[in-house]
């Protein structure tokens, strides 16, 4: 009875265990199952009235064999009615009994994991957003003369145990192996899908929807062929089970049928027992049937806690939160690779020193892989420099609080991003105490306020995903609006205004300029229009600084920077020439 009763409990067990995805389990199960475990603490008071009402209702369901033994005596040997219709009253009374105990027991637990799976849901993907840019779980004396018979059925019982246990451990593992590689091909299924969706304006201008269509055809034909196997060994898993278990319950019919007519035991008692053996039988098949489930989900609870226990790379923010910043930025002897190593040709930056003066505008050119825009992610400490040191106001630059310098930096770049929300809510993302007359002031500074009012809803019209609804220059608007709204003390500008025409462009650049008194402004950017009105320039080449200096400084050297200025005039008085050929 004690082994039914534990057998009833554990299936409220198997289901923590089942929240998590397929992986391919590690080693050390048992510490993973403890972690689990874990957050099941505070909801202990919970489980102990779980396991309560387990106990009560099973105790009912236990009593249903031992009353229809009796049941099965009095009418083979047609005495004691009354009894019979006791037995018959208790029976029912004990039926109705567990089934509301086991209702209010299911109802219960599941509330309660639904809210641990909610709550480990929320720590997964908080801890995953804290990780660096570089990355992506009971007996009576009237019946001890018969026990000395029943045991022996018992013990037939337990020898066909290893036969119900050994069945899914030795089809558990392909059957987990094929699991596995069905969830890796419906990955790169969905993939597929993925790339194709968003990419489907590249699709479309090729003509390849016939294309992707095979690709992701050819993918499911894999997932599929993955499926019957997986499914074969599904049902050949259940069919050894479901075959042990038969040939058990036939020898212990055939066992307990030889010891009733020996007089052994009487058919009440051999009633009862084939009953509980039922209950029991059933008991392990349910566990039995989840076991390879339940493997597999303790396996892939360690790819959670790998996610829980994994420490960011780029060292921990300090707790500087200074009530006044003056936004000057030191690059000292910085070095950087994306790859880690300092091997001359991994190196993107190779000592660069620069000094980003407060209140002024700086400005960064050179040509494509040059390493300006790394510059960039150093400062919004997305990675960490292999050598030397960036200063902000004299302060290394991870003595800051995380929080604190991202509200006082604000980056624009040329691939910005806008949410599927309204225009509003782009502009006050990460400010949404701002007023909306700060709002209005930051999108008439990023020339943006026109165009919003002239959208069908306003500044309450959807942008759409990635800012799908709006242009690629209204795009860039709102973001310099949402930078602008946070009143920053350093402003990145990264080709933010790649997108605009020449007229557009120039009155944000302007509007910036007449800001430089309350922020420090770093540009980035090849355009000469954009760069030539900054205070200083460093001019970038093969992720060193090669000049740096204002325009008219620069472009008297005769060195890079007149050489780049050169060529875009070049290529100016060219279109010119060409627009007037063409009128």
């Amino acid at each position: 009875r004690y082994v039914s009763l534990l057998l009833s409990w554990g299936r409220y067990i198997s289901p923590l265990l089942m929240r998590v995805p397929a992986e391919k389990p590690k080693e050390d199960t048992g510490a993973s199952l403890k972690r689990l475990m874990e957050y099941m603490l505070p909801y202990l008071g919970r489980f102990v009235a779980v396991l309560f009402l387990v106990i009560v209702s099973s105790y009912g369901e236990m009593a249903i064999p031992q009353c229809t033994g009796r049941v099965a005596d009095w009418i083979m040997n047609e005495e004691a009615p009354d009894a019979f219709t006791e037995a018959i009253k208790f029976m029912t009374l004990m039926t109705v009994a567990s089934a509301v105990l086991e209702f209010v027991c299911d109802l219960m637990y599941n509330v309660t994991m639904s809210r641990i799976h909610t709550s480990v849901q929320g720590i997964v993907f908080q801890a995953v957003l804290k990780q660096e840019i570089a990355f992506f779980d009971a007996n009576s004396s009237e019946t001890e003369s018969c026990h000395v018979q029943l045991w022996k059925m018992t013990l037939l019982t337990c020898m066909g145990l290893p036969i119900i246990w050994v069945m899914p451990e030795l089809t558990g593992h392909f059957h987990q192996n094929m699991a596995k590689k069905v969830q890796d091909s419906l990955a790169k299924a969905n993939q597929v899908a993925t790339d194709t969706f968003s990419s489907m304006k590249t699709v479309r201008s090729f003509a390849n929807e016939d294309g992707e269509t095979e690709r992701y055809r050819r993918q499911l034909d894999d997932t599929y062929a993955l499926n019957k196997k997986e499914a074969a060994a599904y049902a050949a898993s259940t069919w050894a089970n479901s075959m042990a278990t038969l040939a058990l319950k036939v020898c212990i019919l055939y066992y307990g049928g030889t010891l009733v007519t020996r007089g052994g035991v009487s058919s009440g008692d051999l009633v009862s027992f084939v009953l509980y053996e039922l209950q029991f039988a059933s008991a392990v098949e349910a566990i039995m049937r989840e076991y390879p489930e339940v493997k597999k989900a303790i396996g892939a609870s360690e790819k959670i806690f790998e996610y829980l226990d994994r420490k960011p790379k780029v060292p921990p923010a300090g707790n500087l939160t200074p009530r006044d910043l003056e936004g000057h930025i030191e690059f000292k002897k910085v070095t950087f690779s994306y790859s880690g190593r300092t091997d001359e040709d991994t190196l993107v930056l190779k000592d660069v020193s620069i000094d980003i003066k407060p209140g002024k505008v700086t400005a960064i050119v050179g040509l494509n892989r040059s390493g300006k825009s790394t510059c960039v992610k150093l400062l919004e400490r997305f990675y960490q420099p292999q050598a030397g040191e960036i200063l902000l106001d004299g302060k290394p630059l991870q003595s800051y609080k995380d929080e604190y310098l991202h509200e006082k930096i604000a980056v624009v770049s040329q691939d910005c991003v806008l949410f599927a929300r309204s225009v509003r809510e782009n502009i006050k993302y990460g400010c949404e105490d701002a007023s909306d007359e700060e709002m209005y002031k930051a999108a008439k500074l990023a020339s943006a306020h026109d165009f919003i009012m002239e959208l069908s809803n306003g500044y309450d019209t959807d942008a759409g995903e990635k800012g799908g609804q709006v242009s690629g220059g209204q795009k860039q608007r709102i973001a310099i609006a949402r930078a602008l709204i946070r009143h920053p003390k350093i402003l990145i500008l990264d080709n933010a205004t790649s997108d605009l025409d020449s007229e557009n462009a120039y009155q944000v650049h302007q509007a910036l300029l007449n800001q430089t008194n309350n922020c420090s402004v770093l540009l980035i950017s090849n355009n000469v229009s954009v760069v030539e009105k900054a205070n200083r320039i460093f001019v970038f080449h093969e992720g060193m600084v090669k000049e740096e200096g204002s325009h008219d400084v620069l472009l008297e050297k005769g060195g890079l920077y007149a050489e780049l200025v050169r060529k875009q005039n070049m290529g100016f008085h060219r279109q010119q020439e060409e627009k007037n050929d063409t009128h």
